[in-house]
């Protein structure tokens, strides 16, 4: 089992395999960290039960001005993180069922790790809601966002699941 990746390593990792065309790098790079931003605030509101324009007011204000491992979450495309916090909030029965689907048999969404729902939730969010944004391209950016909290296992694990939803979901 490996350790996880560290932040720094998956975001250097994402910047070269992202292809949102028509945006540039750098709006690439404000999407892969609303993408960040948007699990940890999903995280947030599942162990603290706070609701969704709480948490968005509380990233706008406070979380988008700091600093984590040396990538500042001030690059953020904070509309797409709204759009993607807002959109798993709204759709969440929807998007939970489709990812259930995905799990094997004897496995319930609500026996993961709170951060792998809440990339789950985002991933499939993206996958259903915004078919404008390239399927591999969602998908190799929570894979990589995996690999920043979890192991290679777990990373697998998130790859093979929002495949198949991208499946179910695009065709």
């Amino acid at each position: 089992m490996s350790d996880p990746n560290s932040l720094q390593s998956v975001m250097a990792q994402l910047a070269g395999k992202a292809d949102e065309a028509p945006l540039s790098g750098k709006q690439r790079r404000a999407r892969t960290i609303a993408r960040l931003a948007a699990v940890q605030a999903l995280y947030q509101m599942e162990l603290a039960g706070e609701g969704v324009e709480t948490v968005i007011d509380e990233f706008s204000r406070h979380r988008f001005d700091a600093d984590i491992e040396g990538q500042m979450l001030a690059e953020a495309d904070e509309d797409y993180f709204a759009q993607i916090v807002r959109g798993v909030v709204t759709g969440q029965v929807e998007i939970d069922a489709a990812v259930k689907a995905r799990l094997a048999s004897n496995w319930r969404l609500e026996r993961l790790d709170a951060t792998l729902r809440a990339l789950l939730r985002c991933g499939a969010w993206e996958l259903r809601d915004r078919p404008d944004t390239p399927r591999e391209v969602v998908i190799d950016e929570y894979v990589e966002l995996a690999k920043a909290f979890f192991a290679e296992a777990e990373a697998k694990f998130v790859n093979a699941a929002l495949d198949g939803v991208a499946r179910d979901a695009r065709g």
